[in-house]
């Protein structure tokens, strides 16, 4: 699946001076941790901040050492393919486990734009649900990029690449990657001092740690969100086909809207085991205009969802699911969900311990009856926390529908 094709040319994009670039984007005084600034007057409060900017800072490393790492970069060490480069699985000998090294092809500008900022974007932020960058190589003409392994590899695999034999991820295991990627992207509009918008939002760039534990990916498109009174940033339209939101597809107008877009065609996936944009699917390529008509009645839900999944699902969640899609595909941005507020909903549907029943058939009389998930909270655990963050998903979700009817269709 290829980016949207609005590239530079394809001239080298000399005289870059990375370290030079850091240090000046480091003097600005960017918080990382999305908490407010407090007084610097206290000397432990400094030293800690000092420790963390020190954990926080990329090696540098030669490339003769990522060349050893990788054994030569042979293909027996071959991860994948990205936008702007390949992947090599290494090792390095201070480290137990595994690095992932992406080298990447500097024969047009962009490509070259792209490790810049992913360099400074990765060392600025730092999040459970954000691949770790560990350093990177700037050595001559070579540029690559050393991350922590993920040895799950991506969720477009899992979705769209498992060989007959394999078995596809199960709807628990599903919702809980979304929520995790939910709160990724939260930490990057609401959290993260200034904001970034993502903009290449989608499976592929959704990395599987242990416990199928989702880390959000590749940095290279990503941009400082809107200041002052600005309430979009005008750029270039970069991203992947089916992903992008269709206003800033057309306008180059940028907000957290459309990551939250993006999202939505990742749920979608998520649900329906669909590729965003397949050209072999004749005149329905894009998932979203496949499954939009099924949107406006709820007795078409079953036929979203992923066949593989063989109706093991609850069905009061596969409407929720569903609705918050919906919601996140909405063409006028305004009317999408904030991140915050779909995480709170992912939190609640993850939470939802799912036992599939002897037979194949899925309940869908929530579905019909718009019955709220009441029913199945006496399965949640019993954590005061948890039924605190239950309770707001709930009345979230209620509040919405209740826009949804006063909305125009």
């Amino acid at each position: 699946m290829g980016r949207c094709p609005c590239f530079g040319s394809r001239r080298k994009n000399k005289g870059v001076k990375l370290k030079d670039q850091h240090e000046k984007l480091e003097k600005n005084h960017l918080s990382v941790d999305g908490g407010s600034e407090r007084s610097s007057g206290l000397r432990s409060e400094a030293s800690r901040e000092e420790e963390t900017e020190s954990a926080n800072k990329a090696r540098i490393f030669t490339f003769r050492e990522l060349a050893t790492a990788t054994k030569n970069f042979r293909d027996e060490t071959f991860i994948g393919q990205g936008g702007f480069g390949t992947v090599y699985k290494g090792k390095l000998d201070y480290m137990t486990q595994g690095v992932a090294v992406k080298r990447l092809d500097t024969t047009g500008v962009q490509g070259e734009k792209e490790f810049l900022v992913e360099v400074l974007m990765l060392s600025l932020l730092r999040h459970p649900n954000l691949v770790n960058l560990i350093g990177y190589c700037a050595e001559g003409d070579q540029r690559l990029l050393v991350y922590e392994y993920m040895p799950l590899g991506s969720l477009e695999y899992h979705l769209h690449d498992l060989s007959p034999d394999q078995e596809p991820l199960d709807w628990s295991t599903r919702m809980m990657i979304a929520a995790g990627a939910a709160r990724g992207l939260n930490y990057l509009h609401n959290e993260a001092k200034p904001a970034v918008i993502y903009r290449d939002l989608k499976s592929s760039n959704i990395l599987l740690d242990e416990g199928f534990h989702p880390k959000l990916s590749d940095f290279g498109l990503a941009k400082f969100g809107p200041t002052g009174d600005q309430s979009f940033v005008n750029t270039r339209v970069m991203g992947t086909h089916g992903y992008c939101a269709p206003e800033y597809a057309t306008s180059g107008k940028l907000t957290m809207r459309s990551d939250i877009y993006s999202f939505g065609v990742v749920l979608l996936e998520l649900i329906t085991g669909r590729r965003a944009y397949d050209d072999a699917g004749g005149p329905e390529k894009h998932l979203v205009d496949w499954a939009r008509p099924m949107f406006r009645d709820r007795r078409n839900f079953p036929r979203l969802v992923d066949p593989r999944l063989r109706g093991q699902y609850p069905g009061s969640s596969l409407k929720m699911a569903i609705e918050l899609a919906s919601m996140c595909l909405r063409e006028e941005p305004r009317h999408r969900p904030e991140a915050g507020d779909i995480v709170l909903a992912l939190d609640y549907l993850s939470s939802k311990q799912y036992a599939p029943k002897a037979s194949n058939t899925v309940n869908t009389e929530g579905m019909e009856s718009g019955d709220s998930p009441n029913e199945t909270s006496r399965i949640l655990v019993k954590d005061s926390q948890r039924e605190q963050a239950v309770a707001e998903a709930k009345l979230w979700g209620e509040s919405w529908r209740d826009k949804k009817r006063q909305l125009p269709k």
